[in-house]
Order: structure tokens, then sequence, then C-alpha cells
């Protein structure tokens, strides 16, 4: 039977990367080569600010890139592989991208980013939370009265 094609199995668990909401490192042909690799991201919201922090070790500020688009925050970055030769290497190298949605939109100004110690610090101020007391809102018929009541 050669040249039939295999069976295509399905499992009962969803793709793990699915599942677990990124691509596991260190297994080879998890993902595409084109794909970006996912970044570790750490996420808090304390008086009235949002704070992201992102691990990428051996990056420089100028490799990161942050944009804001509504109430998504996109971390990208390029880690290109040195030039000198090597026995054995386990670092990563390429392209590494993530994108959060906060809980509202990011305002376009006091926005702040930092980068040391491989980890980079986004912290964002939250709108405010809307005060407003329950109320209830009066519901009435839509045909406008008490035409076509028996």
């Amino acid at each position: 039977m050669t040249g039939a094609k295999p069976e295509r199995r399905h499992s009962f668990f969803p793709d793990l990367d699915t599942w677990f909401g990124r691509e596991f490192p260190g297994l080879p042909g998890w993902r595409p080569a084109t794909a970006a690799h996912a970044i570790p991201v750490e996420v808090t919201s304390d008086d009235g600010v949002y704070t992201l922090r992102a691990e990428l070790p051996g990056m420089e500020p100028e490799d990161i890139t942050l944009t804001a688009d509504d109430d998504l925050l996109t971390v990208s970055a390029e880690h290109r592989e040195s030039t000198e030769d090597k026995d054995h290497s386990e670092f990563r190298y390429g392209a590494f991208r993530r994108t959060v949605r906060l809980p509202g939109p990011i305002p376009a100004d006091d926005v702040d980013a930092s980068y040391a110690d491989g980890i980079l610090t986004v912290r964002v101020p939250l709108p405010a939370q809307d005060t407003r007391a329950t109320r209830t809102i009066r519901v009435q018929r839509a045909d406008g009265g008490a035409e076509g009541r028996s």
C-alpha cells in the first residue's frame, strides 16, 4: 500500500499549544519555523495601573517594538544570532511576539515602558471605573397601548 494517505486520527484533547495558549519550547517541529516565539508575560493591576512584565533576555531596548491598538498591547522583538562559532547553543533566536488584551482602551499618553535585566515592564493607567448606581429601566409594550388586549 505504498502511496496511500495515512488515516488522520482525532485526539480527545485539543492541540496543546491552543490549550495552554502558547507553544512548548524545545520541541522541534512543534510550530512552523516562520512563526514567532511566544513571549512569557506576567500581568498585574493595582492602584489604577495595569502592569505587564515580559521576559525578553538578551535584548536591547532598540530591538523591542511596543504597539497599542485600542485595547490591544503588542510586544514584538527580534533576537539575532551572533556570528561566532558555537559547539552547542540552546538560546532562542528569531522573532518574538505577544499580544495582550487590556480591560479598556490604551490611553495615548502616560504609558511607561522600561527594560532592565531582561524584563520589559509596561505600565498603563487604567480608565476610571464607572461608578454609576444600578437602576431599573421600565419596559413598555411595543404596540403602544391597550389595543389588542382582551
